[in-house]
C-alpha cells in the first residue's frame, strides 16, 4: 500500500457505507482529475495553472447555483448540495496544486507543512463533514493524520519526486545535517542521510500518534477505515526504518503480511493509546 496521489480517498472500500460512495467518488474524481492537470503529462506549466483555473471558475459556478460545466462537475455540485459541503476545503486542494506547478523547493518545516494544509487535509476534512464528525476536535485530529500521511508520501517518495526535478525534504533541515542535493542525486545513503530521515521519520510518526485517537473517536466503519489508515502510513515508517532509510533502492511496498500486521494493530489500537497515555 504505497501512499499516493488521492489513495486515501476511500473509494473501493468495503468500509464505506454505501450511502456515501457516489459522494466520495465525485470528490475522488474532483482531486485525482486537478492533481493530474497538475502533475502529469507534457503541458506547459502555464497550461497546466490555466486548466485548473478552469476548475475554480467550475467551484464558482457551484457557489452562485449555476449550470455545471461538465458532467464531472454536475456529480460534483449534487454531493456537495446533498451534504451541504464547504467549498474551501475544495479550493484549497486547487491552490495546492497550482503551487505544484511552480513550487519545486520548501525551505523550511512550515513552509511545508503550510503546503500540506492545503494539499493533504482538505481530505480529511470532506470526509469529516460527510459522516457530519467534523466537530474541532475531531478536525485537529485529521489535520494531523492527514498532514502526516502527506509527509509519509513525500519521505518514500524522494527518488520518485528527484526525477520529477522536486525535493520535498526541508532544505533548512538538509542543511543542518550536511546533505545536498547531488546527494539525492546520486543516491548516497550515509550517516548523514540516515541521521536526517531518522528525523524526518520520527516526526511523521509523532504527527501521526497525535491525531491516532480521532480513529478510536469515531464510530463504526469509518472508525474501521481510519485505524487501518493510520496503521498504513506507521507500517511505511516501519518499513523506512527497516531498509536504513534506502527509499532510493528500497521503496517501502506494503505487503499481504503487513496487511495481518497492520489489522491486528489496528485492533489494538485503544489499548496501546490508552497504554501511552498513562505513561506520559
Amino acid at each position: 500500500m504505497p501512499i499516493d496521489h488521492y489513495e486515501n480517498f476511500p473509494v473501493a472500500s468495503i468500509l464505506l457505507p454505501a450511502r456515501l460512495r457516489p459522494a466520495v467518488e465525485s470528490l475522488y474524481a474532483f482531486a485525482r482529475s486537478a492533481d493530474d492537470l497538475a502533475d502529469e503529462g507534457e503541458a506547459l506549466p502555464e497550461q497546466r495553472l490555466e486548466s485548473l483555473a478552469a476548475y475554480e471558475h467550475a467551484l464558482d459556478r457551484i457557489e452562485n447555483r449555476q449550470p455545471p460545466s461538465s458532467p464531472m462537475f454536475a456529480l460534483l455540485t449534487k454531493t456537495v448540495t446533498d451534504h451541504n459541503l464547504p467549498l474551501r476545503p475544495l479550493r484549497d486542494l486547487l491552490s495546492a496544486f497550482k503551487q505544484d506547478v511552480v513550487t519545486t523547493r520548501y525551505e523550511s518545516f512550515d513552509s511545508l507543512l503550510d503546503y500540506c494544509r492545503r494539499s493533504a487535509n482538505p481530505v480529511g476534512l470532506l470526509m469529516l463533514h460527510l459522516y457530519r464528525a467534523a466537530t474541532p476536535e475531531n478536525v485537529r485530529d485529521s489535520d494531523a493524520i492527514c498532514t502526516a500521511l502527506q509527509l509519509i508520501n513525500f519521505w518514500q517518495d524522494v527518488a520518485i519526486d528527484w526525477t520529477k526535478h522536486r525535493i520535498y525534504l526541508p532544505l533548512d533541515d538538509m542543511a543542518r545535517y550536511g546533505v545536498d542535493e547531488g546527494q539525492i542525486a546520486e543516491g548516497r545513503v550515509d550517516a548523514r542521510w540516515r541521521s536526517l530521515m531518522q528525523f524526518e521519520v520520527e516526526r511523521a510518526r509523532a504527527m501521526m500518534l497525535s491525531g491516532a485517537p480521532l480513529a478510536l473517536r469515531l464510530p463504526g466503519r469509518i472508525g474501521w477505515e481510519l485505524r487501518l489508515i493510520v496503521q498504513g502510513g506507521l507500517r511505511i515508517l516501519d518499513r523506512l526504518d527497516a531498509a536504513g532509510y534506502d527509499m532510493f533502492q528500497h521503496r517501502p511496498q506494503l505487503r499481504a503480511w503487513d496487511w495481518l500486521v497492520m489489522g491486528r494493530r489496528a485492533c489494538g489500537m485503544k489499548i496501546s493509546l490508552s497504554s501511552m497515555q498513562q505513561v506520559g
